[in-house]
Formats: structure tokens, sequence, C-alpha cells
């Protein structure tokens, strides 16, 4: 073994060590979605079915889809998130991502679905179902060019789909193992709520993936393929 050889098996080492923890960390949150199956297939039909009946409804009301889209435009071009709308309309693919999923990690599931559910068991179940309401009413096809646009767009609303519905089972985990803690193997309140704030932790590393993949999606999709496609 030479010299260089040694001085760099420590940190292959270590980043070996890394990798395996991080694996571990993988298998451990799909071992909880494993335990947690049915609801998390509910939590699917739920989801995409509440998006595709908006769709239907809002196409006999063109006019709150419009509401909608011009109250979510006004968001983006104005205040904080609109360094989200410059780095998409001045091409800028990495701050994109970067903002994209920072705002769909954080905000979008960490602040709005995660935190109210610390306190109001099963709050990010509701919440994730208001947002699919909201989402069905402002992609629904419309208009040709959203009929076009979508084809491509679908794989995002898919994609980012299941990293909101995976925080909504992590909210789901959290409030079932409060309400019942024999579901967890324990018999208090605080010790259900604190082993279901551990499953819940472990789901959000499949939530942070998802979305980090979905956030690399979106952007390509949005920057360089939507543009090529629209008329």
């Amino acid at each position: 073994m030479t010299v260089y050889q040694c001085s760099l098996s420590p940190t292959v080492r270590q980043r070996h060590l890394e990798a395996m923890a991080i694996t571990e960390w993988i298998r451990a949150s799909i071992a909880v979605v494993r335990s947690n199956l049915r609801a998390y297939v509910v939590l699917n039909v739920s989801y995409y079915g509440v998006v595709a009946v908006a769709m239907i409804v809002v196409a006999s009301h063109p006019e709150v889809q419009e509401a909608l889209t011009q109250a979510v435009v006004a968001s983006f071009t104005q205040g904080p998130l609109s360094t989200v709308f410059d780095a998409y309309a001045g091409g800028k693919v990495l701050t994109a991502i970067v903002l994209t999923f920072a705002v769909n990690f954080f905000l979008g599931s960490v602040l709005v679905l995660f935190a109210p559910s610390l306190l109001i068991p099963f709050a990010g179940v509701a919440i994730g179902l208001i947002r699919a309401t909201l989402w069905g009413l402002l992609l629904a096809p419309t208009t040709p060019e959203l009929q076009v646009a979508m084809i491509p767009h679908s794989l995002t609303l898919v994609l980012e789909g299941q990293g909101y519905i995976l925080a909504m089972l992590g909210a789901f985990v959290l409030g079932k193992a409060f309400v019942s803690p024999s579901s967890v193997g324990v018999t208090r309140w605080r010790d259900g709520y604190l082993r279901g704030l551990r499953q819940e932790g472990r789901i959000y590393l499949l939530v942070a993936l998802v979305l980090a993949v979905a956030a690399v999606y979106e952007v390509l999709e949005v920057i360089y393929l939507v543009p090529r496609i629209l008329p």
C-alpha cells in the first residue's frame, strides 16, 4: 500500500460510513411508509382524486381559475417569492432549482404541513387536501395553452404531489401515535407523541428526496421544455 493510499483511506472510510448511514436512514424511512401502507394508498387516492374533481368543477367556472391564477402570479412577482420568479424568467437553472426546493420543502411541507400537525393531530392531512383542491382549480386544462403545458407539467404534479403526500403521511403517523399510543407500542400519550414524531422525521427524509427530484424536473420543464411546445 502506498503512502498516498494510506493518506486517503480514512477519508474513504468516512465516506463509506456516511453512505451506509444515509442508506440505513432511507431504509428506516421506507419501513415507516410500509408499516402505514394502507394510509399511504388512501392518501394517494384522496389527493389525486381531489385534484381531478377540482379540475372538473372549475371547468364550469373559469372565472375562479382566473382569479386564483392572478393571485398566484401576484405572489410570485411581488414580495419575497419574486426571487423565484426572477430565477425562472432569467433562465438561472441552479438558482431556480435551489429556490424551488426551498419553497416546496421548507415552506410548503415543514411550515404548512408539519408545523400545524405538531399542535393539532392530523392537521397536515386536512391542509394537504386543501392544497390538492387549489392545485386542481389552478391547473385544470381549461385553455389551449394550459392543455399543452400540462402534458409535461403533469409529471411535476405527480412528483411534487408525492412529496406532499408523504408529508401528509407523516402528519397522519404523528396523529395516530398521539391519539392511539398503543399503535406504536406505548401506553402514554407523551410517549406516543415522541415516537410518532420520530417516525415523521424519518418520513421527511423521503419528502426531501422526492421534492428535490421534483424541483430539478420542474425547473428544466418550465425553462426549457414548455416554451418549445407552446404555440
